[in-house]
């Protein structure tokens, strides 16, 4: 293989992996100036001249002259004079020797050794460049084109035909992918596994949802509107925190949109997922208010120690607090940072009675652990539902039922005598 071929065929292979001549240049000359130091031990009197475009390569190994009897004659830039003169007849001590190396005269093994180490080197360069652009590109949204489905995850393809992946973790449920589809979503976080970058996306990441708002909405982009915080449910329900720098703006208006225009784009996106916006207040109370909406609440017990607040409303608004499968306390507990409790507010009328009173139907340990989640009464018992009581505290379901039993029991004679 000639130099013209060598380089010509690389240089093809460099513009389809979209290296830049500087680069292709600095590869050439690197592992050229390697197969030199291979034959040679060093590189330091040779030059080498490319033109990529023409495929040409000159390759010069640079001495002095010195007499045959010099100490010097075994130095790497030294030539004996004999040696210079059967280059050149005319030379004499003192003066230099520019000798043309061929490709040719490396061997065939060196050639081919060459050709496969400017490819490999092609190919980490790629690697590199794919790492860097999307360990730049966290947190932003790209669009890719589904090329395989898995049950584990999805393989898409960017414009330059780079490998992403949406692992199963990161789809959203209601998702269904099918070659050829484009798919937006978020850049999760880049990994390496074997030296090969491996580009991970992300559909049910808050940062998505995030990347989506400041799409739609120009505030949020602006910096008008700053999100305050998001949790999602992905799918099914999402919470929006929002505050707005400018007076004269409604934040949660501004993200809606008139009749929803600016909202509709993003639930549509996130197939139908149900998107509560709240305004941001630093007034913890009113925060819990408005991330327990559309419940209204008639008090509310914070707890900051502990992190917790207990929120006590009407019987009918427990339900909505709570949420379809608890969907909307659960978010509501993130949003704020704080575990919240909800209890059914009890009528004032109502005669009370301390759980102290039950010790003899009740084990100590059982009343306890109610105290512990800062229920001492009978009526605060039964205001928390059968599967609170067993998700807050370390009770059996089957305590639980008999407690329940017991206390209910009381209540029910009571009202018969």
């Amino acid at each position: 293989m000639n130099s013209s071929v060598l380089i010509e065929s690389f240089a093809e292979f460099a513009n389809l992996k979209h290296i830049d001549r500087p680069t292709m240049m600095r590869i050439l000359e690197d592992v050229f100036r390697t197969m030199i130091r291979k034959r040679w031990g060093t590189d330091e009197n040779f030059d080498i001249i490319l033109n990529v475009e023409k495929g040409d390569l000159e390759i010069w190994r640079n001495r002095e002259i010195v007499d045959d009897n010099s100490e010097d004659i075994w130095d790497h830039d030294k030539i004996a004079l004999s040696d210079a003169q059967k280059i050149e007849p005319d030379f004499e001590v003192g003066e230099e020797v520019s000798e043309e190396i061929k490709l040719e005269d490396f061997g065939r093994r060196a050639v081919l050794t060459a050709r496969q180490t400017l490819i490999q080197r092609v190919k980490d360069l790629e690697k590199d460049l794919m790492y860097q652009k999307y360990k730049d590109l966290v947190g932003e949204i790209i669009s890719g084109e589904v090329y395989q489905v898995w049950n584990r995850e999805v393989m898409l393809v960017d414009q330059d035909d780079n490998e992403l992946i949406i692992p199963k973790s990161e789809q959203i449920p209601k998702d269904r992918y099918r070659k050829g589809d484009v798919v937006r979503a978020v850049v999760h976080r880049v990994e390496i596994h074997n030296g090969t970058p491996k580009i991970i996306l992300s559909r049910t990441a808050p940062a998505f949802l995030e990347r989506l708002f400041e799409n739609e909405v120009p505030e949020i982009y602006d910096g008008l509107i700053s999100i305050k915080n998001i949790v999602r449910e992905p799918g099914e329900r999402a919470k929006v925190a929002v505050e707005s720098y400018d007076d004269r703006i409604d934040p949660v208006g501004a993200c809606v949109g008139m009749k929803g225009s600016r909202i509709h784009s993003i639930v549509r996106e996130l197939e139908n997922e149900n998107i509560d916006v709240i305004n941001y207040t630093d007034n913890v109370e009113l925060y819990i208010q408005r991330s327990l909406s559309p419940a209204k609440i008639s008090s509310i017990r914070i707890n900051e120690e502990e992190g917790r607040a207990s929120v006590f409303l009407k019987p009918d608004q427990v339900s909505l607090a709570i949420g379809k499968g608890g969907q909307n306390i659960k978010l509501a507990s993130r949003l704020v940072g704080l575990e919240i409790d909800v209890f059914r507010e009890q009528e004032e009328y109502e005669e009370d009675i301390s759980l102290d009173e039950f010790s003899d139907e009740i084990e100590a340990w059982v009343i306890d652990e109610l105290k512990r989640i800062g229920l001492d009464t009978a009526k605060s018992v039964l205001a928390v539902t059968r599967e609170d009581l067993i998700r807050r505290t370390e009770l059996e379901e089957e305590t639980v039922d008999d407690l329940l039993a017991v206390i209910r029991q009381e209540f029910d004679t009571d009202s018969n005598g």
